[in-house]
């Protein structure tokens, strides 16, 4: 049977795989430590899952709007308001199931052929291909340690093209935990607003900030810009919700709109109980957020200090997110048991087959001297795999 093209033009989302395979070699009975997958390991909490169980008994289990109940969109309103100093009405919301399909849906209602969107990489897997299955053409701005892991003016502006529809803005960053400060926003805001295209600004770990950081989103540093400014957001790494699968997106009234009619063909809406458990996430007491960043915040100083420790691997500190983004080129060339390990794919495979531990490869983030580390796990799980990764370094020849 013959498949679309569109199917050929993508890759199945790597960390997935990465987590697969951890999991089915778990369910054989084999220890691994899992750094795959972009989860947190705490429960979600429990005013969240109450709400939930009070939706069912109520009966709040039929269909709702597409693009969200009009509660759920004024708590999202007021959390914008609230935390952001955004301002929008209902129809400038549209929630859909998880911010990945928010994403989706956006690039569906934006992107055509001959577009081009600026995606700063590393980057989080699913953005390239997004793009691609809309018929545009990621266009990457390479970033490393050195720069913070973060684009500069300069390299937007030599970016732009006439064919230039969006650029994508994700900080806190997945892979590498870095974020922008308001002044840097600032500056690459003065590009954004000498050229005429879309900025759609992911800020799904906006509320893991490590070090006393404040969050900014190019919005909120640039007012100016909150007219042609999409801002994707949602509940799973903020609340441990990720399995309840709610997301939005806030932004102008036909691009809503537009993504709204999207997903009206493909979805419909997303679950009513998960939307209801979402307003209480967004609008109750938020004790259980700090209690997170916190563990993480303690976890992320922890693993990069191990990280740095090891021989011929050296870990940018992130500021945010969950993931420590080593770099692991020095590595490279070195072999065990007669096989020489030339990349990260090849890296990765060996500290699962013989480390049992999962990590990502970082060409799965378009940055191939580089693995991801997510510790949203327990520190003894992170001691325990830094420990094997340790060794599986010194094994090297």
């Amino acid at each position: 049977m013959k498949l679309a093209d569109r199917v050929h033009r993508i890759q199945p989302s790597p960390t997935l795989v990465i987590d697969a395979k951890a999991k089915a070699l778990k369910a054989e009975g084999i220890d691994i430590i899992g750094f795959g997958a972009g989860e947190p390991d705490f429960g979600t909490p429990i005013n969240i899952r109450e709400a939930a169980k009070r939706a069912i008994d109520e009966g709040h289990t039929r269909y709702t709007p597409v693009g969200g109940t009009d509660e759920l969109k004024n708590a999202v309103i007021d959390k914008l308001q609230r935390d952001n100093g955004l301002t929008f009405s209902r129809d400038q919301i549209s929630v859909a199931c998880g911010a990945k399909h928010s994403l989706y849906n956006i690039s569906q209602a934006l992107i055509q052929e001959g577009d081009e969107v600026i995606i700063p990489a590393p980057y989080w897997v699913s953005y390239p291909d997004q793009v691609l299955l809309a018929g545009g053409t990621p266009v990457y701005i390479q970033t490393n340690e050195k720069t913070s892991f973060k684009i500069t003016p300069e390299q937007l502006e030599n970016a732009v093209t006439p064919r230039t529809k969006a650029l994508i803005l994700n900080s806190p960053s997945n892979p590498t935990g870095s974020a922008y400060s308001k002044e840097e926003l600032q500056e690459i805001g003065k590009v954004c607003l000498r050229h005429d295209f879309i900025i759609i600004s992911d800020d799904i770990y906006e509320s893991l900030l490590y070090d006393g950081i404040p969050f900014f989103n190019i919005a909120s540093a640039v007012p100016e810009l909150l007219p042609r400014t999409i801002v994707v957001n949602g509940v799973s790494k903020t609340y441990a919700m990720t399995g309840w699968r709610i997301g939005y997106a806030a932004g102008p009234k036909d691009v809503i709109g537009a993504i709204t009619k999207m997903q009206s063909q493909s979805t419909s809406n997303p679950s009513s109980v998960a939307q209801k458990a979402a307003v209480e996430a967004l609008s109750g007491p938020q004790d259980a957020v700090a209690m997170m960043r916190g563990e993480f915040e303690k976890r992320r100083t922890y693993i990069v200090e191990r990280l740095n420790a090891v021989a011929d691997v050296s870990c940018f500190r992130s500021t945010g997110a969950f993931y420590a983004f080593p770099n692991v080129s020095a590595v490279y060339g070195k072999s065990f048991a007669g096989k020489v390990i030339r990349n990260s794919t090849e890296l990765a495979a060996y500290f699962l087959d013989e480390a049992r531990v999962a990590v990502v490869p970082g060409i799965a983030f378009g940055a191939d001297n580089y693995i991801r580390l997510s510790y949203a796990t327990s520190l003894d799980n992170i001691r325990t795999g830094i420990d094997r990764i340790e060794k599986a370094v010194k094994d090297l020849n």
